[in-house]
This record gives C-alpha cells, sequence and structure tokens, in this order.
C-alpha cells in the first residue's frame, strides 16, 4: 500500500484571519504540517497538495488575491503534485483520484484546513471512494463557527465535532506524533 500526505489549502488567508483575532482551534498547526511535510519527504513518501481558488474575484481564495497565496510553510516542491479546486472537496474537478490511481495510491494522510469544511469534505469522499484516509487531528486549521441560532461554537469544539464525525465511519484519527512513528518505521 502507498501512502501519501495529502496538504489542503494552507494558503495565506488563514493566517490573515488568525492576525485579525479569529482563534485557531490548534495553535501549532503550522509546525504540526511542517513538521509532517519534512518526515514525508525525508522518506522520499508521496506529498500532493490542493489549492483552493474560488472563481469570485472578491473571494479572499480567489487567483488574484493575497489571501490565495501557499504559505511559505507549505510550498510544493518540484515535482509535488498540485491540484486546484474551486468547492470543498479535493476530488472534484480536479484529477486528484486520477492521479492517486495511476501512483498507485491507495492511502491518503490528510493535514490542512479548514477542518470543517474542505478537510472534512476531502476526507468524507476519500472514505467513500476507498481509500485509506487518516486524518491527523493536531494538523489542522480551523475557526469558531456561528451556528443558525446565532450562539458561536468555540473553535476547540468545531474542531472535536468536525474529526467525531469523521472518526472510524470516513476516516482513521491521528495525531502527529502517531504518523510519525509509522512513517519511521
Amino acid at each position: 500500500m502507498s501512502t501519501a500526505l495529502l496538504v489542503i489549502d494552507v494558503q495565506m488567508d488563514f493566517v490573515a484571519r488568525r492576525d485579525r483575532g479569529m482563534v485557531w482551534g490548534n495553535p501549532d498547526a503550522e509546525t504540526s504540517i511542517a513538521t509532517l511535510l519534512a518526515a514525508f519527504r525525508d522518506k522520499g513518501l508521496p506529498v500532493l497538495h490542493v489549492h483552493h481558488n474560488d472563481p469570485n474575484p472578491e473571494d479572499s481564495f480567489h487567483a488574484d488575491q493575497p489571501g490565495s497565496a501557499v504559505q511559505p510553510l507549505a510550498a510544493p516542491l518540484p515535482g509535488e503534485a498540485v491540484f486546484i479546486k474551486h468547492g470543498s472537496s479535493g476530488f472534484i474537478g480536479t484529477g486528484l483520484a486520477d492521479h492517486l490511481s495511476a501512483e498507485g495510491i491507495t492511502g491518503l494522510v490528510i493535514v490542512g484546513g479548514a477542518a470543517n469544511y474542505c478537510v472534512e469534505s476531502t476526507a468524507r469522499m476519500a472514505g467513500n471512494l476507498g481509500y485509506a484516509t487518516t486524518v491527523v487531528g493536531d494538523a489542522l486549521i480551523n475557526f469558531r463557527q456561528k451556528l443558525r441560532d446565532g450562539r458561536e461554537m468555540a473553535a476547540g469544539d468545531v474542531l472535536a465535532l468536525t474529526l467525531a464525525n469523521l472518526d472510524g465511519e470516513f476516516a482513521q484519527i491521528a495525531s502527529v506524533n502517531e504518523i510519525l512513528t509509522q512513517v519511521a518505521s
């Protein structure tokens, strides 16, 4: 079985939101993502990137907006496949599934943001498509969520709920340390 690290939407808009006071559910997410990138690259394991490019020119993730730029810690290296998406799932309209099939990749370790949007959408689809999917809970970016009744759910609670939604049904949930142990063996 071949497993790839799938880095989703580690883009500057998330940094800008944090800098404006939006607390991340994982304050150390960037460090965790960088650690996993280094481990996969060191072992010569596949690293894949999905970047969001919203078609709306006013959206902060539009290609012409500063928020769409990739965070330097997650910049793709030569030879690492990059898939551009216009919606939530990394599989819709990107060629990701075809690439995985062509490369014989049957497992995905997913990191990035936002946990309860694009990560969750991609992980659900990966699980439904039969990939051995692992979501690294402490390598995810997310924020608080306003509920329909006006209440706000804290970022940590949003993350916990997202991981609970995925756990066992669509993906396995792991920590950075668990993945590092697997990569090292």
